[in-house]
């Protein structure tokens, strides 16, 4: 991949000199391994001497949908806990006769839910945990479950709630417990981070209050209104423990030891399940833009500049790490980029 190496080091470097992002982590590879990796740019322009590195921690924003929940849901569902088409007041009491209890898993996952579109959670329900939770699983549907394609960060939020209801656990406990330990992800988790791990993280926006970039404390104002931990948001990655989470996405036996989701259910996600209706959708995953059916790369997206495709019918990966909250909210930018980098990564 000499040449497309040297492309996406050209791509990423101009990034850096336009301030799309301070800096940029990424890597290309396989079931094997690492085929192709780079850094450039600075951790924080306001310390010009404080290179990204490989180890550099990234506020993984909506990343966490699929880290912790979308992995979860898996795990519950090989175990034949959750049946993604049941609906969920059959077997959850706090939604059983609200209109939350019609949907099911697999519109949730789908975003096909009907859910409401709001997502600030403290000017809808105040700031108490269990007054958002409350509010949030009962309130009213914005349209009929099925109908349309709406995307929400309240699906994610309601499958940790979810998740959380059918093992047990906390969210936080239950994805370490059954995917970032066993995959080796040692980095990986909800915050705020401790001062150690908080040192190497890359920062994100401006915090008004204190007049600071948000540093080792999630971006997303839901996540740090629930105590740092919850579906939409929150957890903190590094490009090696994504490399290993991708790498046992084609390939679970590369893993030392089995996560609990596996082969069925990444297989299973990465196929349109929306039917006919657009944008199509698998299940937390969706095509990448551009792509084809025979390319089949899957992608997600975090809002502060973080990315992730893969596609099995190319026994490929890419990881793209950016902080380009620390700029701008401007997605169209970053954009750019990210089509640029995948189109050079799957080329």
């Amino acid at each position: 991949m000499t040449h497309a190496t040297d492309r996406i080091e050209a791509l990423l470097d101009e990034g850096v000199r336009n301030k799309v992002y301070p800096g940029a982590v990424w890597a290309v590879g396989d079931a094997a391994g690492v085929r192709t990796c780079g850094t450039t740019g600075v951790l924080d322009p306001d310390e010009p001497g404080v290179r990204m590195r490989p180890d550099t921690v990234f506020d993984a924003a909506s990343l966490t949908k699929i880290l912790a929940v979308w992995s979860s849901i898996g795990a519950l569902w090989e175990d034949s806990v959750l049946d993604l088409d049941a609906p969920l007041g059959t077997f959850w009491d706090e939604v059983t006769d609200r209109p939350l209890g019609t949907v099911t898993a697999r519109q949730l996952l789908t975003h096909t839910a009907g859910l409401p579109l709001r997502a600030q959670l403290k000017n809808l329900y105040g700031t108490d945990p269990q007054a958002i939770r409350a509010g949030v699983l009962h309130e009213d549907l914005n349209r009929p479950p099925g109908e349309a394609v709406e995307y929400t960060d309240r699906a994610a939020l309601i499958l940790g709630y979810l998740a959380e209801h059918l093992s047990g656990q906390d969210l936080n406990q239950l994805a370490d417990a059954r995917t970032w330990r066993p995959l080796g992800m040692t980095s990986t988790r909800f915050g705020p981070l401790p001062g150690h791990l908080a040192a190497r993280c890359a920062p994100t926006e401006l915090d008004q209050d204190t007049d600071t970039h948000l540093k080792g404390v999630a971006h997303d104002f839901s996540a740090r209104l629930l105590g740092g931990v919850c579906g939409i948001a929150g957890t903190f990655t590094v490009l090696d423990d994504l490399s290993l989470f991708l790498r046992y996405m084609l390939e679970p036996a590369t893993a030392a030891a089995e996560a609990g989701f596996g082969a069925e259910w990444t297989a299973y996600s990465l196929t349109v399940q929306t039917g006919g209706l657009q944008p199509a959708r698998g299940l937390f995953w969706h095509p990448a833009p551009g792509t084809t059916d025979e390319q089949d790369v899957w992608v997600h997206y975090g809002f502060t500049g973080t990315g992730m495709w893969v596609s099995p019918t190319e026994d490929r990966w890419a990881v793209l790490l950016t902080n380009k909250l620390y700029y701008t909210r401007d997605r169209q930018p970053l954009t750019d980029v990210r089509n640029t980098f995948r189109e050079l990564a799957f080329g």
